[in-house]
């Protein structure tokens, strides 16, 4: 759905699931750095509509990710 460039890369961003975006953060177009500093309040990127709602049920959530990061 888009790109994220930083001093070293720019990465690709992919949704997980199919579906449509329905708004963007208009926030980081002034404040990029939100991305970093408030990922999970301030710093979303978009917000999407599911092409098919049953495939978010595979999904972790925030706290899942979390838990996998610490091992």
């Amino acid at each position: 759905f888009g790109s994220v460039e930083s001093v070293k890369a720019v990465s690709e961003l992919y949704m997980p699931i199919a579906g449509k975006v329905v708004e963007k953060n208009a926030a980081l177009a002034d404040s990029p750095e939100l991305v970093n500093s408030s990922p999970y309040d301030q710093g979303w990127m978009i917000a999407i509509a599911p092409a098919d709602p049953a495939e978010a049920q595979g999904l972790l959530t925030s706290q899942s990710y979390r838990d996998k990061l610490k091992g």
